[in-house]
């Protein structure tokens, strides 16, 4: 992982302290000023509105770097669009729009593919598209929802990652959070990494698994708590886990950090365990020719039962 240096944590610390200091200070002096000027900031008998750390945070903190955010623009969210400009004569409690405009490369959106706003190549494709086919099946598949497109998705993907079959669902927190719970459930052990993403966390705890944690991409670890796991057996009753997963990621998106996956894998088949992939970072990213951590580190897909992966990333 990459290290910090320590001279740029210490500022941005002592930066962060000094704005809560400040602002400390400034609601304790505005407190006595009110109690002295008989001012009360809610009615007699009534509970105040605003209180605690979040509303102190929104005043003293937020409000200063509001504008960062949520800028309203005045063209096509494109590659390129216009960005309005505000102003604020009450430090920044409110802002106000002014009539300029600056032109503004696009960093953060969906816009991959360029249907944003008018492609020469794209535009034509979409609308050709959507007289054929509709902008949506308006049902999900197994009733009727359907279409010759959804399979041919499945085996381009398949053939891609080179793995038998294929599944497509329609978001990719989705996939995680309701296959998981599909392939596991009661009697059953789930070892997933500490940094795994929230949806992982969610499907693990929707399946009625247990759940043991390993140090983050640690096979030295996961290898003490497999061992440690099937030795115990289920709680309270000691009997043999129904099937055991572990679930890892193949780029940890808040980190950055590519996982050890042949040291993973080699740990999984030792004690005879199922592997999840999450490459929803990783697929279409890293390797040679973009199909993931497998190509990258010189991984077989037939050594990874499952491959996990998204659309709206790389692809």
């Amino acid at each position: 992982m990459v290290r910090l240096p320590y001279l740029t944590r210490l500022t941005a610390l002592f930066s962060l302290g000094l704005l809560f200091a400040v602002g400390h200070l400034r609601d304790f002096f505005r407190g006595i000023l009110d109690a002295i000027a008989g001012k009360s900031s809610s009615p007699k008998g009534y509970a105040p509105i605003c209180l605690g750390f979040e509303d102190f945070y929104r005043r003293r903190v937020y409000l200063r770097i509001q504008d960062c955010f949520g800028r309203p623009i005045a063209s096509a969210p494109d590659a390129w669009f216009d960005v309005v400009e505000r102003r604020s004569d009450d430090s920044n409690k409110t802002l106000e729009r002014t009539t300029k405009t600056s032109r503004c490369l696009n960093l953060g959106s969906y816009n991959y593919l360029g249907f944003a706003a008018a492609d020469e190549y794209c535009t034509p494709r979409v609308i050709q598209s959507l007289k054929k086919y509709s902008a949506s099946t308006c049902s999900s598949r197994v009733d009727g929802g359907n279409t010759k497109l959804h399979t041919e998705l499945e085996e381009l993907v398949a053939r891609f990652v080179g793995k038998p079959a294929a599944i497509v669902f329609g978001m990719g927190y989705a996939t995680n959070s309701a296959i998981i719970p599909f392939l596991i459930g009661k009697g059953g052990l789930i070892v997933s990494d500490s940094l795994n993403h929230i949806s992982i966390v969610n499907g693990a705890r929707g399946s009625g698994a247990t759940v043991q944690v390993f140090q983050h991409n640690n096979p030295a670890h996961l290898e003490q708590v497999l061992r440690e796991q099937i030795a115990g057996g289920q709680p309270r009753k000691n009997r043999p886990w129904k099937k055991i997963i572990v679930i890892i990621e193949g780029i940890y998106s808040m980190e950055g950090v590519v996982c050890s996956l042949p040291e993973i894998v080699a740990v999984c088949k030792k004690y005879k365990v199922y592997t999840y992939l999450d490459e929803a970072h990783s697929i279409g990213a890293v390797g040679k020719t973009g199909r993931g951590v497998c190509e990258l580190l010189g991984v077989n897909p037939a050594d990874v039962d499952i491959m996990m992966g998204t659309f709206t990333k790389s692809f």
